[in-house]
């Protein structure tokens, strides 16, 4: 396959993109540590990893163990900053063909549209992904995620104040996904990623305590992808707005499944702890999945899950 593969070339919110497949945030660091390790022009996109208005130290170590089938994370958002990110990595970030994403996150609504504000006044960015998986300080700690009414708030107030795409970040981790989808579309969001880490925990039992320094930890990988491609369909026909999948992606063909599933766009994760190339990687093999199916264009299986009848 070549670098820009014609079958594979696709737009979401507006913004061209070489292939469908983007870099997850909270895998690939700032982009700028990947650039020795694979042509990051190859990528559809990638999406930092999570700023806030203040530099974060993140959760005690250990924050990674590898379970059976996934891994188990707890970094805590540990980052530099949205100023240190605007002057010390986006001037780099912003050389590069394909598209960054920031991802956001904050404790209070100000704290998402300050650093909203931040990010506005600087070039290289193509959208914005909004972390709505944190909890509210002033809202006795209800998570973003879990509430539509203050998932509404969030999104409503960042719309005003940002005039790139914005994209809104949901957690598996409530009990039903589509009043939320359809509160983050309602409030103006332009497209919905799915699914954040799924809340577990990892025992030893030789010294009878967590695993993880912070004691509780997302899970993701390979053990997730089902359940985010169900969360993904349901979502997809929850909305009108693009959906971009992610959960478990570490094939060309796993990436072939959520597109059918009802997906504009994936992101690879998890997979990129074991392979660094592995979103270069997956956007080869889904191009050679197409040509093996016979598919002309990538737009052509997106959202054909055909559901069985009773």
């Amino acid at each position: 396959m070549s670098r820009d593969d014609p079958r594979l070339a696709t737009s979401l919110c507006g913004i061209a993109l070489r292939n469908p497949v983007l870099a997850a945030s909270g895998t690939f660091g700032y982009g700028v540590e990947f650039e020795r390790l694979l042509d990051v022009n190859e990528l559809g996109g990638l999406v930092v990893k999570g700023l806030s208005r203040e530099p974060m130290e993140g959760n005690p170590p250990p924050r990674l163990w590898e379970t059976q089938a996934g891994m188990l994370n707890s970094v805590g958002l540990q980052n530099i900053g949205v100023r240190a990110f605007v002057r010390d990595k986006l001037p780099r970030l912003a050389q590069w063909r394909t598209a960054v994403i920031a991802n956001v996150f904050g404790y209070a609504t100000e704290d998402y549209v300050e650093v909203a504000r931040v990010l506005e006044s600087a070039e290289g960015l193509a959208a914005y992904e909004l972390n709505v998986s944190c909890p509210n300080t002033r809202h006795g700690g209800i998570f973003f995620s879990n509430d539509p009414s203050l998932l509404a708030e969030v999104v409503t107030a960042v719309k005003r104040v940002v005039r790139r795409p914005l994209i809104v970040k949901l957690s598996p981790n409530v009990a039903a996904i589509e009043p939320l989808a359809r509160a983050a579309e309602d409030s103006g969001a332009d497209a919905i990623s799915l699914v954040n880490t799924f809340v577990a925990l990892a025992v030893d039992a030789r010294t009878r305590r967590p695993r993880l320094g912070a004691g509780f930890g997302g899970l993701s990988g390979p053990a997730i992808k089902p359940i985010a491609l169900r969360l993904v369909y349901q979502t997809a026909q929850a909305v009108k707005i693009p959906v971009i999948g992610l959960g478990g992606i570490a094939t060309g063909e796993d990436a072939a499944e959520f597109l059918v599933a009802g997906a504009r766009a994936v992101e690879v994760g998890t997979a990129t702890f074991w392979d660094p190339r592995s979103p270069t990687r997956v956007a080869r093999e889904l191009g050679h999945f197409l040509r093996q199916e016979g598919v002309a264009h990538i737009g052509e299986i997106m959202g054909t899950l055909e559901w069985p009848k009773a």
